[in-house]
């Protein structure tokens, strides 16, 4: 039987950057066998090569850059013929993007701002966007005086309209800016042809999706880790952004958000949480199928202490250090204990570069709790079945998850979790595998770490009980044959379906 062709979209993640959601996607390309991938990579910057070695399933990787200086296609070639590239820019002209582009352009600000919203309407929007940029270029047209007079004058009329604070001229020009790069995608119409296009958020990388969608008929599908909408609302609500800025952003995410649900054949979740949030956002119940993680249970296994470490109380952890995995409660929670157990070692894995500023917030909260010799960033580390059996426990104290690889690898480990509780935290961590807590009460999940610091009976009994919970919930095979299961039903053929 001939292997389903899948195009995985990702944004930040998978095969350039680590994570929980790139560890799904590389466990999925690697083990999934009714399937061959095609990557298609969103990333800001461009990358020289993945930092995962690629599976033989991974038939090619589609890297778009949309932060670059430079426009996606000066990095990277898509397979446009160089004629047509030119053919492009010379039927760009002033009159062409008045007459053309400039009415969908329009109907696409407006639409955002409208509160009733018709998703039938804004997939037909889109769909005669992809038309336009066959024909003509996309960085000729969006620098169009014409687009930016356009632009300015609806969003001009929303601020007016709303009585909202009225706009600086740098914040509509960044403003601008971000629809720029937000449509990128829509300038790379030569796709290769799939079966299924397989989105790993509900936000812009759904562009792709919709062009195979309208070029081939391609079907999509979803799956929902940490929610999208709900992620970036926390984002933008935390950001120092001006108001109108904040408000642009909300609205496009939600008007985005809302497109992918409607558009996905199916709607995969890895936790009954994110639900709420789909349907809120106009996801038929129907299509929502829950799908835990799954980890294999033989690499992440109860191990030895490691020597230099047998007598020093530990809490390790799996984070990569940015605002979502709130580090900052973390170190707090460490200040608590430390208080109680002065020879704690909290020692957290995980990128530590990704966002520069928020690491400096965290060192130096480290300096002024004096907690330099109990609180240590070690960076990423490639082996992390090893990490979790260096802990007495672990920790993680995230404002935003879907279901973490981390608590389920540590629980695997036989090495009990103290948790925040949110996504699908506890519905992998039961009481018997450790603690959940209120997100940013650095209080109570100290108090909880000391707690188990000083049982080692109670360290134990949740060691056992939790890793016998993944070994019946949350194993590989019980992840991969739903997958393969659920890439079969969207493949086959439909009769009456968009």
């Amino acid at each position: 039987m001939a292997k389903i062709k899948v195009m995985l979209i990702t944004e930040g993640t998978y095969p350039y950057n680590g994570g929980g959601v790139s560890t799904w996607a590389h466990i999925l390309c690697d083990r999934v066998n009714n399937v061959d991938f095609t990557l298609y990579s969103i990333n800001a910057f461009f990358e020289e090569k993945p930092k995962y070695e690629l599976s033989e399933n991974v038939e090619k990787v589609i890297q778009v850059p949309l932060w670059t200086p430079d426009e996606p296609y000066d990095y990277v070639s898509y397979g446009e013929e160089y004629y047509k590239t030119v053919g492009k820019k010379e039927w760009t002209t002033d009159e062409c993007v008045k007459e053309k582009f400039l009415p969908l352009f329009e109907r696409l600000l407006t639409f955002v701002y409208e509160e009733d919203q018709d998703m039938k309407l804004l997939d037909l929007l889109f769909r005669e966007l992809w038309l336009y940029f066959e024909d003509y270029d996309y960085k000729e047209t969006m620098r169009n005086q014409h687009v930016w007079k356009t632009y300015v004058d609806i969003v001009a009329s929303h601020i007016v309209k709303k009585n909202n604070p009225s706009a600086a001229l740098m914040d509509i020009t960044v403003g601008m800016r971000w629809i720029y790069r937000f449509l990128i995608p829509l300038a790379i119409v030569d796709l290769p042809k799939v079966d299924i296009s397989h989105l790993t958020l509900s936000g812009f990388p759904l562009i792709p999706a919709l062009i195979a969608n309208y070029k081939y008929g391609t079907p999509i599908m979803l799956t929902e880790h940490g929610v999208f909408i709900r992620e970036r609302l926390l984002a933008i609500n935390n950001s120092e952004y001006p108001f109108f800025l904040k408000n642009m952003l909300i609205k496009f995410s939600e008007t985005i958000a809302r497109l992918v649900y409607y558009k996905s054949e199916a709607i995969i979740s890895v936790n009954i949480f994110n639900k709420k949030w789909e349907v809120l956002y106009g996801a038929n119940p129907d299509k929502i199928k829950v799908i835990y993680n799954g980890i294999d249970h033989t690499l992440f296994k109860p191990r030895e202490k490691p020597a230099p470490l047998k007598d020093v109380p530990t809490v390790v952890a799996a984070a990569r250090i940015f605002e979502l995995k709130d580090v900052l409660t973390m170190i707090r929670a460490c200040g608590v204990v430390a208080k109680e157990i002065p020879q704690v070692q909290f020692l957290v894995y995980g990128d530590d570069q990704a966002v520069p500023d928020y690491t400096k917030e965290c060192t130096d909260l480290i300096e002024d709790l004096k907690l330099k010799n109990n609180f240590q960033l070690m960076g990423p580390k490639s082996d992390p079945h090893l990490i979790f059996p260096e802990g007495d426990l672990s920790i993680l104290t995230s404002i935003s998850e879907g279901f973490p690889y981390t608590v389920i690898e540590s629980m695997s480990c036989g090495i009990p979790v103290v948790a925040t509780d949110v996504g699908g935290v506890k519905e992998a961590l039961d009481e018997g595998s450790g603690f959940v807590c209120k997100p940013k009460n650095h209080e109570e999940i100290g108090q909880r770490v000391i707690q188990l610091l000083q049982n080692e009976e109670l360290r134990f009994q949740m060691g056992e009980h939790a890793r016998k919970r993944v070994v019946e919930n949350f194993t590989l095979k019980n992840f991969i044959e739903q997958y393969e299961e659920v890439y079969q039903q969207v493949n086959a053929p439909k009769t009456g379906n968009r």
